[in-house]
């Protein structure tokens, strides 16, 4: 995976692109991941994809700012959804959600004020494999979530070429 400079960020910022470095990169079936605020602004990425299109001078995925971009939409959507659906059914705060498919599965999980961690896994993909590396990143990452970050973060991001991999 190819990942953003993190120059000038901060040890947080930095710590958080390492964790979903190194998630993407350990645990086998991950297509993609993307970290999301509550407000549904992508945070965070990996674009394994993109990365593969860089490298053999290919175009890269078409859609805004690629796949990691359609993620975050889907996922924010899909929080906003179950988050609504507790609410009416007054079960509480949603911890996670599963999307199992034909071709694929989407995991997404809530890391902290509303902010999301979403996963999208290969049909091939060890769903409990998955959700445990994703519990342990939420773990790590939900402390160091603060708006201060989240707003280093959104605009690392914004700062970044629209070609470049997240």
């Amino acid at each position: 995976m190819t990942t953003p400079s993190t120059y000038g960020l901060s040890s947080e910022a930095r710590n958080l692109h390492w964790l979903l470095t190194n998630l993407v990169e350990e645990v086998p079936g991950i297509q993609s991941v993307a970290v999301v605020s509550s407000d549904g602004l992508l945070l965070l990425s990996s674009d394994p994809h993109r990365a593969e299109a860089d490298r053999q001078n290919r175009p890269a995925p078409k859609g805004p700012r690629g796949s990691a971009a359609d993620l975050a939409t889907i996922v924010s959507g899909i929080g906003s959804l179950t988050v609504g659906a507790a609410k009416l059914m007054d079960f509480g705060s949603v911890k996670h959600s599963m999307v199992a498919m034909d071709e694929g599965s989407l995991f997404v999980m809530s890391i902290s004020d509303g902010s999301l961690l979403g996963v999208h896994g290969s049909a091939e993909c060890d769903m409990s494999v998955i959700s445990y590396h994703m519990a342990l990143f939420v773990g790590r990452a939900g402390h160091v979530l603060t708006p201060e970050l989240r707003s280093e973060l959104r605009k690392s991001m914004e700062s970044e070429p629209s070609g470049s991999v997240r």
